[in-house]
């Protein structure tokens, strides 16, 4: 379990989505970018909670480790969501054009 810190605030969620939420957060500074982002989690009281982030390149995040016998909230949509945005900045897909010409272009000019 990790405790998160984000605008004063402080939660609970699991290793792997806090983890991603920090590479995210990276990557979205890197580019100059923002996004929001939906977490389940507990707060600082044990109550589950529903926390929406707004990431932006400014935004200071912090998540460290810590010891509960709390079960990890379910964040799998989430991770899913994360590790697809992650993929897309990191390794966008190959550009291709605009309209597909193909052989049509070919057989109007004869070749």
């Amino acid at each position: 379990m990790m405790h998160v810190t984000f605008a004063d605030k402080g939660l609970l969620v699991g290793d792997r989505v806090a983890d991603l939420l920090v590479e995210y957060c990276a990557v979205l500074a890197r580019h100059g970018d923002a996004d929001t982002v939906q977490l389940n989690a507990y707060g600082t009281d044990g109550q589950k909670i529903v926390a929406k982030f707004a990431l932006s390149e400014g935004a200071a995040l912090l998540a460290e480790s810590t010891e509960t016998d709390l079960p990890d909230p379910d964040n799998e949509e989430a991770e899913r969501y994360l590790l697809a945005r992650i993929d897309r900045r990191t390794s966008p897909p190959p550009a291709r054009p605009a309209h597909d010409t193909g052989a049509a272009v070919y057989d109007e000019l004869g070749l």
